[in-house]
């Protein structure tokens, strides 16, 4: 990967995720720079992995050939003023904002930024996260090839050519851990009350849900429905559940609660 000095500015949890899959992978910590109001997260960076920091967001954007704007949205425009005196000719801005646009965030620098918005998700957190990637118009292919492989630092990424298909990836990737995770609330509820101590259904369905990811990932030729047939003997048990399921109209259901997530980022996209 090439080595550009990145500034990111914010220091929270999905800096640090990034910074840690970034040094880990053999990037020169003296090409990353992390910029926070308070120090206690920029000292934890610099001691963890060695980057150098500071609470200058001005001096870190200005050093860097690429600015990674890593602030909650509604912080984007108080944050975004005192920037605007940075010269950004030649220089990479990438924004993990959720629910800011393109234009919204030209506007809020004040300049037509080369810039490129990520919608990372939480298992960025553990290495094994799934970035969706949209690139303002004449961004050159070497920014591209660079934001991909700053994002694969944690995981997977995908583009998408249309700036509305990130709120298709919050709705698939950025959002959908919690729908696993209810998922797997409700199967634990249900083991706790069928007499197994609450750690005890954890671990039942944690391991069950890791195998069943990693039978995913490692049979990339076999789909989902393949996947799920094959575990489905006929008039089993499994098929039994299933059809419970059906009958339940899962797939509308998930079809309703991803329309909605795509509803509210839209929404969102009016707030800030």
């Amino acid at each position: 990967m090439e080595q550009r000095k990145i500034a990111f500015i914010g220091a929270g949890n999905m800096t640090r995720s990034i910074v840690a899959g970034l040094v880990g992978s053999g990037y020169d910590p003296k090409c990353i720079i992390a910029a926070n109001p308070s120090t206690g997260k920029l000292d934890d960076l610099q001691q963890a992995y060695g980057i150098d920091t500071t609470t200058d967001n001005l001096k870190a954007a200005s050093q860097a050939d690429v600015v990674v704007l890593a602030v909650k949205p509604q912080m984007m425009e108080q944050v975004a003023k005192p920037l605007q005196d940075v010269d950004y000719s030649g220089k990479l801005v990438i924004s993990i904002a959720a629910g800011i646009s393109v234009a919204r965030l030209q506007q809020m620098f004040n300049c037509a930024l080369n810039l490129i918005r990520v919608m990372p998700n939480t298992p960025s957190l553990v290495g094994e996260g799934m970035s969706g990637l949209f690139a303002s118009e004449n961004t050159p292919q070497v920014d591209k090839v660079f934001a991909g492989s700053l994002m694969q630092a944690v995981g997977k990424v995908c583009w998408v050519e249309q700036e509305s298909g990130i709120n298709d990836v919050i709705a698939a990737a950025g959002s959908a851990p919690a729908y696993f995770f209810l998922f797997m609330e409700a199967i634990q509820q249900q083991a706790i009350e069928s007499g197994f101590d609450s750690e005890t259904a954890r671990l039942l369905v944690q391991q069950t849900a890791l195998g069943a990811a990693k039978m995913v990932a490692e049979n990339p030729q076999t789909d989902l429905a393949t996947l799920r047939q094959q575990v489905t003997s006929k008039g089993g048990t499994t098929a039994e559940a299933v059809r419970t399921f059906e009958e339940s109209d899962i797939r509308g259901i998930v079809a309703k609660a991803m329309q909605a997530a795509v509803t509210r980022a839209e929404e969102m996209e009016k707030l800030f």
